[in-house]
């Protein structure tokens, strides 16, 4: 098992790739290869012997998401991209820019056949083992097959990693009936009743946002806009609900007396609820296995999305995904029937 890690994305690179890979080999015993600039690397690895493969070039924020590794095919993820379609790495780890590794993920490495899009799955922690998001923003517009998509590889990757047999799928809609949500919701709810019907997805109906974190459900499917908002809506809550409770805490000596008492209680409950210990985001639809980190990911971040990286690469799904591509096609009859009814 060999690790690819773009040591030169995200904000605190290449230090937090670096350490990240140190401790990924140590704990996990894993392989890495760290794509940057080597004289920038090897003072932090301390002596450790990681390889190393020498890229210099550097996409930032500021290069156009959709053109970045074409243009700059000597950057750290460009040449970690390339690395993984010619077989020299089992997977990518990077907290660059999500745009262009989705789009260099897609023209490098190349979709599953069959696959119309590939889409961002981050697994929200929820104090239990977490719920997969899927779009969270790599297709804004969507089409009812994509959602069908969505549903299908979110569920196989639910089922092989987070330890859900036959995960709960759920449309991510304004009201639970059938009849609520947009022309594409609505849609894209007659795909995945007829796909549950088939035994093929547990998909239980339309969900609330609220059911999401609540634990109702193990994959919720929506399009990449609604799913993006949802996202930082639901990271500025938890954020902002742990402050507000850490003031409570602090506000008073009895307060902090209380602290004290439930000190190891409240660390497991911020641990349940800490996107650094859940790893990164897989893109799902890609041929291999993609991680993509936070973009602010520390130490422990990117060995997280090492490690999910690793789950990745051994558990199957897009081995999974392909050999029920059949099941998430629409034929063209079927195609033909959705603009009708639009």
């Amino acid at each position: 098992m060999r690790i690819l890690i773009d040591a030169m994305g995200g904000d605190n690179a290449p230090g937090a790739p670096v350490l990240g890979a140190l401790r990924a080999k140590k704990e996990l015993g894993v392989d890495t290869a760290l794509i940057g600039r080597r004289e920038l690397i090897e003072p932090l690895l301390g002596g450790e012997s990681v390889d190393i493969v020498d890229a210099r070039e550097v996409i930032t924020m500021e290069d156009d998401p959709s053109t970045a590794t074409r243009r700059k095919k000597g950057s750290s993820m460009a040449v970690a991209l390339k690395m993984l379609r010619d077989g020299e790495g089992d997977a990518v780890v990077s907290a660059g820019s999500t745009g262009a590794l989705l789009t260099g993920a897609t023209l490098t490495v190349k979709r599953i056949p069959g696959i119309r899009r590939a889409a961002l799955a981050p697994v929200l922690p929820n104090g239990a083992r977490g719920v997969m998001l899927i779009d969270c923003g790599a297709n804004v517009e969507c089409t009812p097959e994509y959602l069908l998509q969505f549903a299908f590889m979110g569920s196989f990757y639910a089922d092989k990693i987070m330890g859900c047999p036959r995960p709960r799928v759920g449309l991510l809609s304004n009201g639970t009936e059938p009849t609520k949500g947009y022309a594409l919701g609505k849609q894209a709810y007659r795909l995945l009743e007829k796909a549950s019907a088939e035994g093929r997805i547990n998909f239980i109906g339309n969900i609330e946002g609220t059911d999401v974190m609540a634990g109702g459900v193990d994959v919720a499917v929506t399009d990449g806009f609604t799913g993006n908002v949802f996202l930082k809506a639901s990271e500025g809550m938890i954020k902002f609900a742990l402050g507000q409770l850490k003031g409570v805490f602090y506000s008073s000596t009895k307060n902090k007396l209380a602290a004290l008492a439930l000190k190891r209680d409240f660390k497991a409950m911020k641990d349940g609820l800490d996107v650094n210990k859940v790893g990164g985001t897989p893109l799902l639809g890609i041929s291999k296995p993609v991680v993509k980190a936070h973009g602010s990911s520390n130490e422990e971040a990117i060995f997280s999305a090492i490690r999910q990286a690793v789950n990745f690469s051994r558990a199957g799904v897009i081995e999974e995904i392909e050999k029920n591509i059949e099941h998430m096609r629409l034929s063209p009859e079927e195609l033909a029937g959705m603009e009708e009814t639009k």
